[in-house]
């Protein structure tokens, strides 16, 4: 069925309130980490938590539209309990793995540093994947690695971001500086129609209400309301997500997911041992780097061309993991990349003492998913495809999937920051240009291959 944007007993309009901030983290996240750092890279923290959908409505009476800004959310709260098991908690985490894996390679043959948080955006399309049917569903599911289908993929997103949300108190508890703060929101065009059990899905699983916006009448005010939202809810780090042009008048939905993260080292470096050192470029050049020193006991791998560490942030359950492929091998260890080597290494990992050097670094990545994405295999979905479970009909899109993550790695510990947005539009309508054949007029009959014309006249009165 659809619903309609105005109050009923499934969904009532809310007062807009900020995403309460969350002081949590995880050490189950260490195979997450990894993933947005592959070979001296830095670390992705991100997941499925978000606003509950438990606000208390504000009182409009039966029957009036909310403005834009209000946010609904599906009488249904949050399930706190989705009930899913350990393997089928694995089978998600082994997919989106895979997923972390085929977009790096599909990012890497770009130059310079790569920063993105491959859950963050995991968790963006799984909530618009929760719309998707038929052979767009399929499309997604395979580039996505959603394993696990429609009826498996959401709840086990809940329950991984639900034990990402639990983690951190320790850190807190003993006074130390952590944030973990998670958020996804949907941003839903006023007047328009969604279907009741989609908005379940969202608030059942992803804690995200749905927030209203005029796209219609203003655009671009609409898309300032996010991009500030956004960066507010990363502490500034995020800015403009979405860029002029990515909202216009057939925007329908657009699906947000943002994650600030700081936190300390277990084990800080000595700020009086850093000092400049060369750093090896992959050209062959050398730059001089703010190099930090640090002997003691962390995570160490090491195999067939490659160094690995892991580095634990206060509380023990957060920590960067480190792949260092040996000098002159890096674009061969990269090439050669796989889930599961990347699964191996992690898992080799053994407590032991380290002699560290390690330069400090900071750097934002801004990453247009949309052709990245098509060109992995998901067509379907930005060309017409059945996204029918969002509003009950069709006739939508994904016309954009934005990324942007920014990280800061120095002496005290590591500030990072992320957000995604998949922007749904309805599918292109086509202009029509008015011709009335009320004149005289010429007309042909031609071979279209060769252009020969067979047939030239014309017509002055039809009737004769």
């Amino acid at each position: 069925m659809n619903l309609p944007l105005s109050p009923q007993p499934l969904h009532r309009p809310l007062t807009p309130t900020p995403a309460p901030e969350s002081l949590r983290s995880s050490r189950s996240l260490t195979r997450w980490l990894a993933l947005g750092l592959i070979a001296l890279g830095s670390v992705a923290l991100q997941t499925g938590c978000g606003d509950t959908a438990e606000e208390p409505p504000v009182g409009e009476e039966p029957g009036d539209v909310p403005e834009a800004g209000v946010r609904l959310a599906s009488e249904l709260p949050r399930d706190l309990d989705p009930g899913v098991d350990e393997a089928t908690l694995d089978a998600l985490v082994a997919g989106n793995t895979a997923f972390a894996v085929d977009l790096y390679h599909a990012l890497r043959a770009e130059e310079g540093n790569l920063f993105n948080s491959p859950l963050s955006i995991s968790t963006a399309l799984a909530m618009t994947y929760g719309g998707a049917r038929g052979e767009t569903a399929d499309e997604m599911a395979a580039v996505m690695h959603y394993d696990l289908g429609q009826e498996g993929t959401h709840p086990a997103f809940n329950a991984l971001g639900l034990a990402l949300d639990s983690r951190g108190q320790a850190a807190v508890e003993d006074g130390d500086p952590f944030r973990l703060h998670i958020v996804n929101d949907v941003w839903g065009r006023t007047d328009y129609a969604f279907e009741a059990s989609y908005l379940d899905l969202l608030a059942l699983n992803y804690g995200a209400g749905l927030r209203l916006l005029d796209y219609v009448n203003d655009p671009e005010g609409s898309r300032e309301i996010i991009n500030e939202y956004i960066e507010s809810q990363t502490e500034e780090l995020i800015k403009d997500l979405l860029p002029e042009g990515s909202i216009t008048a057939g925007t329908v939905l657009v699906l947000t997911n943002a994650v600030y993260f700081k936190a300390s080292w277990d084990t800080p470096f000595e700020e009086s041992l850093t000092e400049p050192a060369p750093f090896n470029l992959l050209g062959g050049g050398v730059v001089e780097a703010q190099m930090m020193r640090q002997d003691s006991a962390m995570g160490y791998a090491e195999g067939e061309g490659f160094q690995a560490i892991e580095m634990d942030y206060k509380g023990n359950e957060l920590s960067m993991v480190i792949i260092a492929p040996e000098a002159g091998a890096f674009a061969q260890f990269e090439a050669d990349l796989s889930a599961e080597r990347l699964t191996d290494i992690i898992d080799g990992i053994e407590p032991g003492n380290v002699s560290l050097r390690m330069p400090k670094f900071k750097f934002s990545d801004d990453t247009g998913l949309t052709q990245t994405l098509q060109d992995m295999g998901m067509v379907q979905a930005f060309n017409g495809g059945d996204l029918s479970g969002i509003n009950g009909v069709g006739g939508l899109e994904i016309t954009d999937v934005l990324h942007k993550a920014f990280v800061a790695v120095d002496e005290a510990g590591t500030e990072a920051a992320a957000a995604t947005a998949v922007v749904v539009g309805e599918t292109s309508v086509p202009v029509f240009s008015e011709v009335n054949l009320d004149r005289p007029f010429i007309f042909l009959i031609r071979d279209i291959e060769t252009g020969a014309i067979l047939f030239l006249g014309r017509v002055v009165d039809p009737t004769r």
